[in-house]
């Protein structure tokens, strides 16, 4: 019989069935698959599939559509809770995952991303959901720290395993998708058994939410969806064609990079918290811009492997501090309008993302270095709208232009 709790009495349950705990499962399940696949994508496409730059600009277009719909989330929840549909697209997330590497051509491949990527959008939508609803707001930028040293925590147990093992024991593409796929799966099923039902104080509002006031949200979302595709389509791409890395060197670096966030990610959000969104927004931005650029260098200057690896990591680490913008959002966000607008705004993320990778793919046949040219203008943009965020915002209080608000914004 499932089990009904509030987040009133759930500080009465014991400490591992506990909300909080169970964004902590769900943050640590979810990069096993995710990342399983996202650490052998390169290498397999390449090397099975023998895909170029267009035919992974394409695929990264695929994997994205299901971004751009995450306003279904919003349909979704008229028949289905949060908590449950965020399981659900955990279980679809590891199935696509487990039989990738069993259709190794282009159609096989692009139907597999689609349906692994529908998981995992809209897991990310709930999830992102139910963190505001469940954390506190004055704890909030600490926690989503934590959670993200908790994901980076099972990111590189994944690489660790792949780098350590992929040769010693001859592992296949197989096995490798077979198992990480297989784990997500498990932990989603227990989550769903092991957890009851928390009920949030505040009921979302179950249709599409656009208010005129979340412009800035919006805006920095839509940014923040466009450069992203350059650092997950290409920066992992030039390291494979450019200098030629195996699956081993691959996930080394990245272990390397994991290493290092895992570090970092619980300070990201005491940055967030004691300097403001704004500030660590601009940081993030500005470092971005110099990432890119730098990027552009390593085909300018034909700089050797090191420096493109340094710049990988430097890159991985700075968009650790967009956890800024869900506490701006909560910041100024009506409680009710947490779960349509997450979807929403997963919606506006991704509208770059449906046509810039196949786009910029065809670029990247010309020329590698404009792509991340262009996305150094990207971040530059992000960081001029990081400018217009308030010091204190709140509701009343959204953008620099806003008038605040006293008493009658609460």
């Amino acid at each position: 019989m499932v089990q009904f709790v509030t987040l009133s009495q759930a500080h009465e349950l014991p400490v591992l069935r506990r909300p909080i705990t169970l964004l902590f499962v769900m943050s640590f399940a979810m990069p096993i698959a995710f990342f399983t696949w996202y650490a052998l994508l390169n290498n397999f496409t390449k090397e099975v599939a023998g895909f170029d730059g267009a035919d992974i600009g394409l695929l990264h277009t695929i994997r994205e559509v299901p971004g751009f719909l995450a306003v279904g989330v919003i349909a979704v929840i008229m028949i289905m809770r949060e908590q449950v549909l965020g399981l659900c697209s955990l279980v679809l997330l590891g199935l696509a995952t487990a039989v990738t590497a069993q259709f190794p051509e282009l159609t096989g491949i692009l139907i597999l991303t689609f349906l692994s990527s529908v998981g995992f959008h809209y897991y990310e939508t709930v999830n992102q959901s139910l963190q505001l609803q469940w954390l506190p707001k004055d704890r909030a930028p600490q926690i989503l720290g934590w959670l993200l040293a908790s994901g980076s925590a099972a990111t590189f147990i994944v690489y660790f395993v792949i780098m350590i093992l992929w040769e010693p024991l001859g592992l296949t593409y197989n096995i490798v998708f077979m198992t990480g796929g297989g784990v997500t799966v498990a932990i989603a099923i227990f989550a769903m058994l092991a957890y009851p039902q928390f009920e949030a104080p505040h009921p979302q509002i179950k249709k599409m939410v656009l208010r005129r006031r979340y412009w800035l949200y919006y805006a920095l979302q839509f940014m923040s969806g466009a450069r992203r595709q350059i650092f997950m389509v290409f920066a992992g791409f030039m390291m494979v064609e450019k200098f030629g890395f195996q699956v081993h060197e691959v996930v080394g670096l990245y272990l390397i990079n994991l290493v290092i966030n895992m570090a970092v990610a619980p300070f990201l959000g005491h940055i967030v918290s004691r300097f403001g969104e704004r500030n660590a927004l601009v940081f993030e931005y500005a470092g971005l811009v110099c990432v890119f650029l730098a990027y552009g260098g390593v085909y300018f200057y034909d700089w050797r492997f090191e420096v493109a690896a340094f710049l990988y990591v430097i890159d991985h680490m700075f968009f650790g501090l967009a956890l800024a913008i869900k506490t701006y959002f909560q910041k100024i966000g009506d409680p009710g309008d947490i779960a349509p607008t997450a979807a929403v705004a997963f919606t506006i993320n991704h509208i770059a993302a449906v046509f810039l990778p196949v786009l910029l793919g065809l670029l990247w046949l010309v020329s590698p270095a404009a792509v991340f040219l262009m996305a150094a203008g990207m971040a530059g943009v992000s960081m001029a709208l990081a400018m217009l965020i308030p010091r204190h915002p709140e509701k009343g209080n959204e953008t620099i232009f806003a008038r605040p608000v006293t008493a009658a914004a609460e």
